[in-house]
């Protein structure tokens, strides 16, 4: 339910209603408006009643809402949300790019290519520490060391890192590091995991799931909403379908449908989506048309010497073309490439 106060109304009866709200062991969030405040009730199992709270003075209509997120959706929330990492604001006008390797290998290679990518026009810096793969033979990631590379690339070139947490244990390790942290597809459905960094303060980019339906995925970023924690973005990354041309389908028709039904940041990974290295641009281009409000792309300078996932990997050369083409598309749309709100650290 979302209950709507009138413009006119007394902190001691927003007070009141977050009371009767509280008594019902219910839980109140309160939304400020431009013009007025909102508060949306959670923890409710069946429908309320709407005449608990519109008789009370002060409120001008008790609303129920009738999806089974409510957080994450346009109903409680009819205003995008946008914050800022580092300089740049994620949810605004600007497009963001996030680039990097899928893995961070060693100091040098990080750095070397954490360079090339910066000059190249990136804003953020994504690079595996904790790496989640369907092999156990496969190289999972230099860890915690992994962790302390990052850091050095940032405190290098003034980019925010975005990394993936793999685990509850690894959590407060990434997140002493992090400037964003990565749920992955596979922790899509994580609901501990998801909990935990809700608690955070920290900005979250959520993956979508293999297999997971736009509802579902909204159900995930309600888990960390509930738990207040509102730094929350979206990242379609292809789901598994009928194809067997590519590594996944690219599902673009979710970015306009997210954007429809939610006030969340929406970003497309186009190097997990197809796999392939020739279909990385075209599909980004065709994100940044569709509305999407960043990328997130996979760079190595040296993909036949990279241990995770070099055949999917632009060269910076190539990753500095599409960032010309991203600029002129989004310029086309009236948008652009982000640009720094603030001076940030580096």
């Amino acid at each position: 339910m979302l209950i709507l106060m009138s413009s006119e109304h007394t902190k001691k009866q927003l007070s009141d209603v977050l009371a009767r709200i509280r008594k019902l062991r219910l839980k109140p969030h309160v939304i400020p408006g431009r013009q007025s405040v909102a508060i949306g009730i959670t923890g409710n199992r069946g429908a309320l009643d709407p005449h608990l709270f519109d008789v009370m003075p002060g409120v001008m209509e008790a609303v129920r809402v009738t999806r089974p997120y409510k957080l994450a959706g346009r109903d409680f929330k009819h205003g995008d949300t946008s914050f800022n990492v580092g300089p740049y604001r994620v949810g605004g006008p600007g497009l963001v790019v996030i680039a990097g390797p899928c893995a961070v290998e060693s100091e040098e290679q990080l750095i070397r290519i954490a360079r090339a990518v910066k000059k190249a026009g990136s804003h953020l810096l994504r690079g595996g520490a904790f790496k989640p793969r369907t092999s156990p033979y496969a190289f999972q990631g230099l860890g915690k060391k992994g962790l302390k590379l990052l850091a050095a690339a940032r405190k290098e070139t003034g980019m925010p890192i975005v990394t993936e947490v793999l685990d509850q244990r690894s959590l407060d390790a990434v997140a002493d590091v992090a400037d964003v942290l990565q749920v992955g597809a596979r922790n899509m459905q994580n609901f501990a995991l998801l909990k935990d960094l809700g608690k955070l303060r920290k900005p979250v980019m959520l993956k979508r799931g293999l297999s997971a339906t736009l509802d579902e995925w909204l159900m995930s970023a309600e888990y960390l909403l509930s738990e207040g924690n509102a730094q929350l973005f979206l990242c379609e990354r292809g789901i598994r379908a009928f194809s067997d041309h590519a590594r996944n389908t690219l599902d673009l028709n979710v970015v306009p449908a997210v954007k429809e039904l939610s006030h969340l940041p929406i970003f497309v990974d186009p190097s997990h989506a197809t796999g392939v290295r020739s279909r990385v641009a075209p599909m980004a281009r065709a994100a940044v048309a569709a509305g999407a409000h960043g990328l997130m792309i996979e760079v190595h300078d040296r993909p036949d010497q990279a241990l995770c996932d070099g055949p999917q990997a632009l060269s910076p050369e190539d990753f500095s073309s599409l960032m010309r083409d991203l600029s002129a598309i989004a310029g086309a749309l009236g948008r652009g490439l982000a640009e720094p709100v603030f001076r940030g650290r580096g």
